[in-house]
């Protein structure tokens, strides 16, 4: 079976049903705020709330006609209710109940993001901890560099996601804005006491000031967020690759019974949720561009944000729910090999250690520069193949006679270079 990585409850907060049902949970906020005011009879009240209700297909056969989907829903809506319709949607404007009603899904949605990405970091320190003390080389420029271990790789990646679940709080407090300010946002048809209370009810804030719609830096800033998010998965997805290339293989993706990696190669085992998880970070740092675009409206209102709205919200969301789901069963299905990471770190024939040599040289009283010139000129043998690193500084009679042989094979040893491990760990919370 083909396993499931988008969430369920995710794709229903992006469906039809979904989005007019939280139209009609701002309506519904504003009669019962009206009524309290005494704006709305009681008894119409009460048949309001039993009442009101929509039918899908009724909404975009209406829509046909009228070109308006707001008003579609309201008809539909009063075909429901009766009479007691009219006190509906009594001074708002369409973005009034869009914007307020979007709010409200962005909430839903960002905690569904927000599961998700603790689920992800549960995972990865999980795994952390296990291959804390796994040792492996360091790269950088993609060159073999000192040791570490992979539990410090996967305790990075803990900490990057803390700062992600860290981002995805901040944004969807910041995004908790509704507003019912009308038209260009002057209240000429209702009072700022009635966005204050309705909002209240959906437990939002009110815009402090708006225009005919809720600022689109807002949600530029969530689609920002969720890109910031793709990219850390990127991140981890290019690394795990990278590892599971054949002249490295350290880490390798779980492969399951009967899976085929080529349909020409029967012996591929590829990195495919990886690669997927690479390209789909384009495809939501692409719509976080889109976000911005949306940024600058005409005067007070048009409507060129809502088409890409439409697209890049549902999408984002969706996309960005699959690729933590999918990293999260990537990480748990992980498989590590320790042999071959200890294999790749001696291939070097212990260049990893040359700084170690470097510090040691100048601690006896060589300056830095005759110090670097020495282990340099002795890497380089190594390079061209004239035996392992070791055996090559001992025959250097510059350095044998500044350290002499105890020191010099001392200079070897794994334990004073990753001595800081779990010091590490304890900083980013996984003691």
């Amino acid at each position: 079976m083909i396993p499931r990585y988008t969430r369920p409850e995710m794709e229903r907060l992006w469906t039809d049903t979904a989005r007019y049902s939280a139209w009609l949970e701002v309506e519904l906020a504003v009669c019962e705020v009206l009524a309290k005011r005494g704006k709305i009879p009681p008894e119409d009240l009460q048949n309001i709330q039993q009442r009101a209700g929509f039918e899908i297909d009724r909404i975009l056969e209406i829509e046909q006609e009228v070109k308006h989907d707001v008003i579609a829903f309201l008809t539909s809506v009063a075909e429901k209710v009766g009479p007691s319709s009219r006190y509906i949607h009594l001074g708002l404007t369409s973005s009034d109940v869009l914007d307020t009603a979007l709010a409200i899904t962005l909430q839903r949605a960002l905690r569904l993001l927000q599961e998700d990405m603790a689920r992800l970091r549960s995972a990865v320190g999980q795994r952390a901890r296990q291959d804390r003390h796994t040792v492996m080389v360091g790269r950088t420029h993609g060159i073999h560099a000192e040791p570490m271990t992979f539990g410090l790789k996967m305790a990075l990646w803990y900490d990057d996601l803390g700062r992600c679940e860290e981002r995805l709080e901040q944004v969807r407090q910041r995004v908790r804005v509704g507003k019912l300010s009308g038209a260009v946002g002057t209240f000429a048809h209702l009072p700022l006491e009635v966005e204050e209370e309705v909002c209240a009810r959906l437990d939002l804030r009110p815009a402090p000031i708006s225009t005919q719609v809720v600022q689109r830096d807002l949600h530029a800033e969530v689609l920002q967020n969720l890109a910031l998010s793709a990219a850390q998965l990127e991140k981890m997805a290019v690394e795990l690759r990278s590892l599971q290339r054949t002249d490295i293989h350290e880490a390798e993706e779980g492969f399951t019974k009967g899976q085929k990696g080529s349909s020409a190669m029967p012996h591929k085992k590829n990195p495919i949720s990886a690669e997927n998880l690479s390209g789909l970070a384009r495809v939501i740092r692409g719509n976080s561009l889109a976000a911005l675009e949306n940024v600058a409206l005409w005067h007070e209102r048009d409507i060129s944000h809502s088409s890409v709205e439409r697209v890049i919200l549902p999408d984002s969301f969706i996309l960005l729910d699959y690729m933590l789901v999918r990293m999260t069963n990537l990480i748990k299905n992980l498989r590590v090999y320790p042999e071959q990471m200890k294999a790749n770190l001696e291939r070097m024939r212990g260049l990893v250690f040359s700084q170690t040599l470097l510090l040691r040289l100048v601690e006896a009283g060589m300056t830095r520069e005759s110090a670097y010139r020495a282990v340099q000129r002795c890497a380089m043998e190594v390079w061209e193949g004239a035996g392992d690193f070791l055996s090559v500084l001992s025959k250097d009679a510059e350095v044998r006679d500044c350290l002499g042989s105890q020191a010099l094979e001392a200079c070897f040893d794994l334990k004073p270079l990753l001595r800081n491990v779990d010091r590490i760990f304890a900083r980013v919370g996984l003691d």
